[in-house]
């Protein structure tokens, strides 16, 4: 991944909010048990592309704005995205060593997590039954995640001026 001098602050925001808007884009009746995580795979991605730039505190604002506009608990998805922001920190040494597929089988691991939180905040916080159709965002994510990390890579590189 490229170093962090590169990646200018406004792209990481553009693509944070690029992400929080694919995350509450509406679909039908259905189909929102197949929506990735998109918020949590641009978060993981910027704390293990530049750790010094993005952290928890990122995930807090991105999770209370989440948290706002789908008018949940407030500090729920907050809750869920700075833990996952801390995991990421965590196992961001190890992360960069790892091939692609080994990368996306933590993803899973990270995505998993989050989405565990999040749906025991649910369950603390009123009605709602619990299966396991909560995980396939992680999968779903977990399978995007060599494609996203490459193209991410790739625009960052042109945006840097390297080839």
């Amino acid at each position: 991944m490229p170093s962090a001098p590169l990646t200018a602050l406004p792209w990481i925001w553009l693509s944070l909010l690029l992400a929080l808007c694919l995350q509450v884009m509406p679909l039908a009746e259905g189909w929102q048990v197949w929506r990735p995580d998109w918020l949590g795979l641009m978060l993981i991605y910027w704390c293990m592309a530049a750790p010094d730039r993005v952290g928890v505190l990122h995930g807090f604002v991105l999770g209370i704005l989440l948290d706002l506009i789908e008018g949940a608990t407030l500090g729920q998805n907050a809750l869920a995205l700075s833990l996952l922001a801390f995991l990421s920190a965590l196992v961001y040494p190890r992360f960069r060593a790892y091939s692609l597929l080994q990368q996306s089988l933590l993803i899973l691991v990270l995505l998993g997590l989050s989405q565990l939180t999040e749906q025991w905040l649910r369950t603390l916080f009123g009605p709602f039954s619990m299966h396991l159709s909560f995980l396939l965002p992680s999968l779903i994510g977990a399978v995007l995640w060599p494609w996203l990390a490459t193209m991410f890579r790739a625009m960052e590189r042109r945006l840097a001026g390297v080839d």
